[in-house]
């Protein structure tokens, strides 16, 4: 087994004081996983839930109102509205109240129902969409109501806006590269709406230069990355891994920046939320399971012994306590 690479020191001295709680995202540790996937190589977790509204998606709720701002699509007494499956919501929704914009989310009734309570603490108005939709339902719903009133209403449209990726540009990959000195050889992240994984991979390859190989991770019930990636027509099909595995294509996600995609099933992806609880003590959410599986896949291979694989821990658990990844956990 090859010496673990030396990476800078951590400093967490770096404090400030925000104007708002928007301004709060990102800085989020890198956290080495040691008894959950023991090879050769090394693997980081990224752990996003220590954002402001304990999400990755708080980087685009913050980066899309802003650049709306900047753009003057978005003006005070303008109401937001946005399809989304939970977290972008809710990142969306903290960010609005500490700006004073009213929001409308349109969501599948399938998710969680902690998410439906955060947004509604949160001063969101929610209108739940068709489960068997998926995201599309939601989607069409909340472009029905922004083309209603479109000089009231702003529709973010994170699937397709480019200050989604963009934000990973500026804050993920910079904080990745920062912490590892650039050490980073193979970055595993799990799709929603692309943006983590082609925002991250451009920092890498188009601003260091740096090679990355990166992998893209989908619900193995639903695999229509890898089926449009093969040149075959598209079976999306419903699963259980909430944030990720839309049933389309989103426009933000480059695929000529995926090098590889993997699969994972819902029940392996809860499995390994599971146990990130209770072998490394960082709580999950079910998309963070099935990012650590097909990590774990990765960092098994004899070529990949010696390397650094950085992985995406996109939520909390604490998202989920109501869902399939606590299931019989309170009847013990």
């Amino acid at each position: 087994m090859s010496t673990d690479p030396q990476f800078p020191t951590p400093n967490n001295l770096g404090t400030a004081v925000y104007s708002n709680n928007a301004e709060a995202i990102g800085n989020t540790p890198l956290v080495r996983i040691n008894r959950l996937i023991k090879t050769g190589a090394t693997v980081l977790a990224k752990v996003e839930s220590r954002n402001p509204a304990f999400s990755v998606k708080c980087r685009i709720g913050a980066a899309l109102i802003a650049d709306a701002e900047k753009r003057g699509v978005l003006k005070e007494g303008m109401h937001i509205v946005e399809p989304t499956s939970g977290n972008t919501g809710i990142a969306l929704a903290f960010v609005a109240a500490a700006k004073g914009y009213s929001i409308t989310l349109t969501m599948p009734a399938s998710m969680s129902l902690e998410r439906r309570k955060v947004l509604k603490a949160l001063g969101a108005n929610l209108v739940l969409t068709e489960p068997a939709k998926g995201m599309k339902g939601a989607v069409d719903e909340a472009v029905r109501l922004a083309t209603e009133q479109p000089e009231i209403y702003f529709l973010p449209q994170q699937f397709e806006n480019p200050a989604n990726p963009q934000i990973h540009v500026d804050t993920t990959g910079p904080e990745i590269w920062q912490a590892t000195g650039g050490q980073v050889d193979i970055l595993v992240a799990g799709v929603g709406t692309g943006g983590t994984i082609t925002g991250i991979s451009r920092y890498f390859e188009q601003v260091q230069n740096k090679p990355l190989y990166s992998v893209a991770v989908e619900p193995a019930e639903s695999p229509i990355i890898t089926q449009t990636k093969n040149g075959e027509n598209i079976t999306p099909a419903p699963h259980k891994i909430q944030g990720i595995g839309a049933n389309f294509i989103p426009k933000n996600l480059d695929l000529d920046l995926v090098d590889e995609v993997i699969p994972v099933s819902s029940e392996e992806a809860i499995q390994w939320a599971r146990n990130c609880a209770t072998q490394e003590g960082i709580l999950v959410g079910i998309s963070s399971g099935a990012a650590l599986a097909a990590a774990a896949k990765i960092a098994e291979r004899p070529e990949n012994a010696g390397k650094t694989i950085v992985v995406i821990l996109p939520d909390s658990g604490e998202r989920y306590l109501s869902s399939v990844l606590f299931e019989g956990l309170f009847d013990e």
